[in-house]
């Protein structure tokens, strides 16, 4: 099954303007901030250094202009993230009935993949499907992430399939299950191309 912490990761660029930080280096850089505006001790001297460094630092971002790519990156992963809440939910939700199915959580899982899985993650491969990378690159990548998110979607149909009656249908559990692996597989691809394309066309430091 596809985290979607990885998804969720990739879109994080966006906010921070395709540079990724850990979450170390954001609370260290949290406490240098904090502490920095709490000292109250420094000289004109420092205060007129900081305002003449904060001037050049606003010319450097002026003058970084993004290149086409990164251009097309940037707005290929802020439709990305407009489909993270449905994939996450539909994830999650599934990841809470559990790794085993049988008779006890068979109703449960039923209802989850009815009223949460499938509605959402239908809603995912959908939007993923509206995406159109204009980068040829980037596009082969995309792929990947679409056919194995549709693979996904059926290995959940399967799965309700499976649930729908009073006895669990192992034989076609199993099916899901193939699908759901095939799918990974897929899914592994494009998170194994999209961090090297990002920092091949210099979007990710």
């Amino acid at each position: 099954m596809k985290n979607s912490w990885m998804i969720s990761l990739i879109t994080s660029f966006v906010l921070l303007g395709g540079v990724l930080l850990s979450p170390t280096t954001s609370a260290n850089a949290a406490k240098e901030a904090t502490s920095t505006y709490s000292d109250q001790s420094y000289s004109e001297e420092e205060s007129e250094f900081s305002e003449d460094f904060a001037d050049d630092l606003e010319l450097d971002d002026a003058e970084q202009e993004l290149t086409k790519d990164q251009k097309d990156f940037k707005k290929y992963l802020e439709q990305i993230s407009r489909l993270v809440p449905y994939e996450s939910k539909a994830v999650d939700t599934l990841g809470s009935v559990g790794g085993e199915v049988n008779s006890t959580n068979r109703k449960s899982m039923y209802l989850k993949l009815t009223n949460t899985v499938i509605p959402n993650y239908t809603k995912t491969v959908s939007m993923l499907k509206q995406i159109k990378p204009s980068n040829p690159e980037l596009k082969k990548i995309h792929a990947y992430y679409v056919k194995g998110s549709y693979l996904q979607l059926e290995g959940y149909l399967l799965y309700k399939q499976a649930v729908s009656k009073n006895k669990v249908n192992s034989k076609i559990l199993l099916q899901g299950r193939a699908k759901v692996r095939a799918a990974g597989v897929l899914l592994d691809q494009y998170e194994q191309q999209i961090y090297p394309y990002a920092r091949n066309i210099g979007y990710l430091h």
